[in-house]
């Protein structure tokens, strides 16, 4: 395998974007709130609810202090809401756990409730500085290109992480960048729809370029349209809970005019399932 680590170090030294968790001192807990907020969502719409989470609650025993209900709430329409439930949860698990430190060690962080194979090694390696590898959709696209010579990667796998730590330098700090510089490359260049190969740091050793592009297939999953979806209903419904002067609200008049009454129905079923919304004595509210 060609050496991929010294182009990306230096293509990201002198390209990577200023965003708030990577400048020094960013702390454990706001690379793990962070971590949370970008799962499936554009950095531009996180960063300002990143500013105000962290301005609110700025430590792990800051959140557990507060009710879920204020998670959600603060949460807004970053979307996927269970999220807030489960960071909320996180920093409980990091109080009563840890002394409200924020775990080093990626089998505790795995332990924590919402964090899966990504979210521990990125915040062991982002925040700590230790050496793994971090894959997410991004870096997936870029080894799938470069090294398989493939135009889309396939399913998510565990030996996605053993292709990621093929890549990686030997030194502790030259495998944080590399990690961060993959990302930054599927973010910004090697994109799912229109690639950059111009602007490429690894173009002159990606396989798929020099095999012509084939159209290799698409393996990824489709995300269903959120128009007229249960998505969409339960968004509206935590919405209405959400702006409430009240702490509760009748059920009767949660969304009642929205067009579809089995979905509306259906959405506040499925969020009471989900611990997100609280119904008693015919009153829906978030959760205390």
């Amino acid at each position: 395998m060609p050496d991929l680590a010294a182009p990306l170090i230096a293509w990201y030294r002198d390209t990577a974007r200023d965003l708030p968790w990577r400048r020094a001192g960013f702390g454990a807990w706001g690379v793990l709130v962070s971590e949370f907020m970008l799962q499936q969502t554009p950095v531009a719409r996180v960063v300002p609810h990143l500013t105000a989470w962290l301005d609110r609650w700025p430590q792990p025993a800051d959140l557990a202090a507060a009710a879920p209900a204020e998670a959600v709430r603060q949460w807004a329409n970053l979307g996927y809401p269970r999220r807030a439930l489960w960071l909320h949860r996180a920093a409980v698990q990091i109080r009563d756990r840890h002394a409200g430190v924020v775990p080093a060690d990626v089998d505790a962080l795995l332990a924590l409730t919402g964090i899966g194979d990504y979210t521990a090694r990125a915040v062991a390696v982002f925040a700590y500085g230790q050496r793994h590898p971090v894959v997410d959709t991004n870096t997936r696209r870029v080894l799938a290109r470069v090294v398989d010579g493939r135009s889309q990667p396939g399913a998510p796998a565990k030996r996605d992480l053993a292709a990621m730590a093929a890549v990686l330098p030997v030194d502790d700090a030259d495998a944080a960048i590399v990690n961060a510089a993959a990302m930054e490359l599927g973010a910004l260049v090697c994109t799912a729809r229109v690639p950059r190969c111009a602007a490429c740091p690894l173009a002159e050793v990606c396989a798929w370029r020099a095999a012509g592009y084939p159209d290799t297939g698409d393996e990824r999953r489709r995300q269903a349209r959120y128009e007229g979806s249960d998505r969409q209903a339960r968004g509206a419904v935590l919405r209405v809970l959400r702006d409430a002067t009240a702490h509760a609200v009748a059920a009767d008049g949660v969304i009642a005019d929205w067009p579809d009454q089995r979905q509306r129905d259906r959405a506040i079923d499925s969020l009471i399932a989900d611990g997100l919304v609280e119904a008693s004595d015919g009153m829906l509210a978030l959760p205390r």
